[in-house]
């Protein structure tokens, strides 16, 4: 194994991604004890990585601002360039990262070989995501593999094992900010609180509105809780029609908090309802328990991939055989999405209420 000094994880994806990943900014800590050890990473995810004990420094591509266009982005070369980065891990492999870190000199780049320049790698890996044999948190691990880390850091882990190891970092602003929500919205300690997220990136990914408002009501006849929808801005109308069609009064959060200010709150939440999607494995790191609704169950956009870990999250999904494909911005057939009934959500969180 070389003795890097000066190492750079790229992550620059999506908030599920970066948590996903951080089991394995553990392991490479462990093996470089003495590096200096930065990331890089968007700026909608930079408060989740921010604090993280085996991170020096955090730096941000801004593509919507500093980083934009071709300027931008030669900036952030140099940037990289004079940081003298020894090593580079490049999890989020595309054009942009591979060539980035490629003309700032890096010595060594390791990531995944695609047709996405991924020749400019000088460790390129083969790609064995998409069959979806394992999660992708120890996808993450098994890179470290091929810079000659010791192998019994990175054997096949329980999700027990790899929840434990995931790290989100929550802020002392953002822990004001979700404990003045509860007080403006008189959630008091003790009082049971389920978010609620119906988004997901894709149309395909998306359990029916009308199903969200079904289980919301039957939860208020099942549990003295209190309801509150999170989300993305353009999950507004989304929003607007569940809370439409519910007998019971919900807070609507969605396009209105940061990723911090997300994590803070799902840690005040006893429960996450939520589609396969990011703030499944953002509730896992801050101890949440989880129910996470699969309408996909192709290799490698399967739940043996993408599932939230650790003994408080379950999973309620389609079978492999009626499983829609993934196929963005293309037409889903709405029978597919109606696959799952609610009853099949409401069991799911009926055992995780038993166990916690």
């Amino acid at each position: 194994m070389k003795k890097f000094k000066n190492i750079l994880i790229v992550r620059t994806d999506r908030m599920g991604d970066v948590v996903l990943t951080t089991p394995s900014i553990k392991v490479l800590r462990q093996a470089y004890p003495q590096a200096r050890i930065s990331i890089l990473v968007s700026p909608a995810t930079r408060e989740l990585i921010e604090g993280n004990p085996c991170l020096d420094e955090v730096l941000v591509d801004d593509r919507q601002d500093r980083h934009r266009g071709l300027r931008g982005f030669i900036r952030l070369i140099f940037i990289l360039r004079k940081k003298r980065f020894d090593l580079a891990v490049i999890y989020h492999t595309k054009r942009r990262t591979n060539l980035a870190c490629f003309l700032a000199g890096i010595p060594c780049r390791i990531g995944y070989k695609n047709n996405k320049m991924g020749f400019l790698l000088t460790l390129p890996i083969l790609d064995e995501r998409p069959y979806g044999q394992r999660h992708e948190a120890q996808y993450c691990l098994d890179v470290l593999r091929h810079l000659g880390v010791d192998s019994s850091a990175i054997l096949e882990k329980s999700a027990e094992e790899l929840a434990e190891d995931l790290y989100v970092a929550v802020g002392q602003d953002s822990q004001d900010w979700a404990e003045e929500f509860c007080r403006q919205n008189n959630i008091r300690r003790g009082e049971r609180l389920i978010a609620i997220h119906p988004g997901a990136s894709d149309p395909s990914k998306r359990w029916p509105e009308y199903r969200f408002s079904e289980l919301i009501d039957q939860l208020a006849e099942r549990y003295t809780a209190r309801m509150v929808l999170i989300g993305t801005s353009d999950m507004r109308d989304m929003a607007g029609n569940i809370t439409s069609h519910v007998r019971v009064p919900v807070l609507d959060l969605t396009g209105q908090t940061t990723a911090g200010q997300l994590a803070a709150l799902l840690r005040r939440c006893d429960l996450l309802v939520s589609n396969d999607s990011g703030p499944v494995h953002l509730a896992v790191g801050v101890g949440a328990p989880v129910v996470s609704i699969f309408t996909r169950h192709q290799p490698g956009i399967n739940p043996q991939r993408w599932q939230p870990l650790g003994s408080k999250s379950r999973v309620v999904s389609v079978s492999l055989n009626t499983g829609i494909s993934f196929k963005k911005a293309g037409a889903v057939d709405p029978k597919y999405l109606e696959a799952i009934p609610t009853q099949a959500v409401l069991e799911a969180v009926d055992s995780l209420f038993k166990l916690c």
